[in-house]
């Protein structure tokens, strides 16, 4: 690709749609966790990785974690995603466990737990559907991505956002080729997909708790976009819109050196996107200045991090907050919820190891 053919992105940043102050809608935050009771009683049934014994976690290759009780009450999310002026959050079954590649009828398993139990969420929520890596059900797929008739939250099937897929899944040109399928589907029905760190082979055995989030996921991430401009997805699925989590692992901060190495020069894709999970204004000015502000959106990856709340000046920060992340979603997209008050802290962004 690069050296990325970019729009000029002024520190001030002044995307398409501008807010006044006097006016704050409700964020939409398109990368969140919450782990509903039917996935954690599946979970603590299990007897080999990923399974709960209590609240900790344990999966193949990472550490045992100890989950927090209270980051997965419901309540308690919707109250702090209100204070964080957040109307509505998408949430994702945490592919890092490793249940997409799971044998196929432990992962079906735990898929329907999560799917189940996602549905029954309160309108406050989103949710991402997830599908088992080999020979993906594309029939229940469609269905869970259709628009539910007369609402616009999900429910025992349809209403799902989109669908998410783990890095390791399509690290190389030849993984985007292989799920191709499951591509079309999303782009037929008019819904993204979401690219999210998956399971780690292996962790140092001396690895402090940030070593998978700051090494292994960000790796992950970095492989999946440039295997999608290696393999040249977009000429395949020309209306699909994607976006990976934590802004790709930085990967837009290469393209010089993709070109310097002799990658064929592009202009920024307006339907590839990337999340500012776990990222604060450095990293994520940096983003901007490689793709421009209109392929930036929110996504806190809440539990394990804060949403941001300021970028740059007050029309990127309502660009990312609302205007993109509704682009990303597309038209079948629920809602945001009008009660959300802003956080006025533009300090709000505490990273927290955890299993993403």
């Amino acid at each position: 690709m690069p050296p990325v053919q970019r729009p000029a992105v002024p520190t001030s940043a002044a995307p398409t749609s501008a807010v006044p102050s006097s006016a704050v809608p409700p964020a939409v935050d398109v990368h969140q966790h919450l782990w509903p009771e039917p996935l954690l009683d599946r979970l603590r049934a299990r007897s080999r990785p990923p399974y709960l014994r209590g609240w900790t976690l344990h999966t193949a290759a990472e550490a045992p974690y100890d989950v927090r009780a209270a980051d997965h009450d419901v309540a308690g999310r919707v109250a702090a995603d209100r204070a964080a002026g957040t109307g509505l959050a998408c949430v994702s079954l945490s592919a890092p466990l490793g249940v997409e590649s799971l044998p196929r009828s432990e992962a079906d398993e735990l898929l329907a737990a999560w799917h189940d139990g996602a549905a029954a969420l309160p309108g406050h929520f989103a949710a991402w559907a997830s599908v088992a890596d080999v020979d993906p059900d594309l029939e229940d797929l469609a269905a869970r991505l259709a628009p539910r008739p007369g609402g616009s939250v999900c429910g025992v099937r349809g209403g799902f956002v989109g669908v998410q897929l783990p890095a390791t899944s399509l690290g190389t040109p030849q993984g985007w080729d292989r799920l191709g399928d499951v591509l079309a589907v999303a782009a037929a029905a008019d819904r993204p997909v979401l690219v999210h760190p998956g399971p780690v082979a292996a962790s140092p055995a001396d690895a402090p708790g940030w070593w998978a989030p700051v090494v292994d996921y960000t790796a992950q991430l970095h492989a999946a976009w440039w295997a999608w401009h290696a393999a040249g997805v977009r000429a395949r699925h020309p209306g699909l819109r994607v976006v990976l989590a934590a802004a790709a692992g930085l990967a837009p901060l290469h393209h010089e050196r993709h070109a310097a190495r002799g990658g064929d020069p592009a202009p920024v894709d307006p339907d590839l996107f990337v999340d500012t999970s776990s990222y604060g204004p450095r990293a994520l000015d940096a983003v901007v200045r490689a793709l421009g502000v209109d392929t930036l959106v929110l996504g806190s990856d809440r539990p394990y991090a804060e949403p941001l709340a300021h970028l740059l000046g007050e029309a990127a920060t309502h660009a990312v907050r609302v205007v993109n992340p509704r682009r990303l979603l597309g038209p079948h997209a629920p809602a945001a919820a009008a009660e959300a008050v802003p956080d006025p802290d533009p300090r709000h962004h505490r990273p927290q190891e955890g299993p993403s």
